[in-house]
């Protein structure tokens, strides 16, 4: 079996992992924070910045990986996953604004919600 589209995005995605991980260790070398939050707002922040994607992107990649296999449109694939990669940038650049609702937060969330029931539809229409 061979998903190269998948592949793709699951690469990226796992770079802006990293790179969000980085991010919560920097924070918390800069905010002298060892272990938790720290009851430190920039701390809880960077952390869920990277909680929030560990939490929608292996199941999002993994509805992609299904639909690659079972044949599915390679543009709905490309486009899954920029949107899969902007939710992330958009959710990560809007935590780190401000703790509040802000607009990257809002439509990062909406588009990691969205983007995996989509894709589960889609698989569903597939096997039907």
């Amino acid at each position: 079996m061979f998903a190269p589209i998948t592949a793709l995005y699951t690469s990226l995605l796992g770079i802006l992992l990293v790179a969000l991980a980085i991010r919560v260790t920097r924070t918390r070398v800069k905010e002298k924070v060892d272990l938790g939050d720290g009851h430190n707002d920039a701390m809880l922040r960077a952390m869920r910045a990277h909680g929030n994607a560990v939490e929608y992107v292996p199941v999002t990649l993994l509805l992609m990986l299904v639909y690659e296999l079972d044949g599915g449109s390679h543009t709905l694939l490309h486009v899954a996953g920029i949107t899969l990669i902007a939710s992330r940038l958009l959710h990560a650049w809007g935590l780190s604004q401000s703790s509040k609702l802000t607009p990257g937060r809002l439509v990062g969330t909406s588009l990691a919600w969205a983007l995996p029931v989509v894709l589960a539809v889609l698989n569903l229409l597939r096997i039907a």
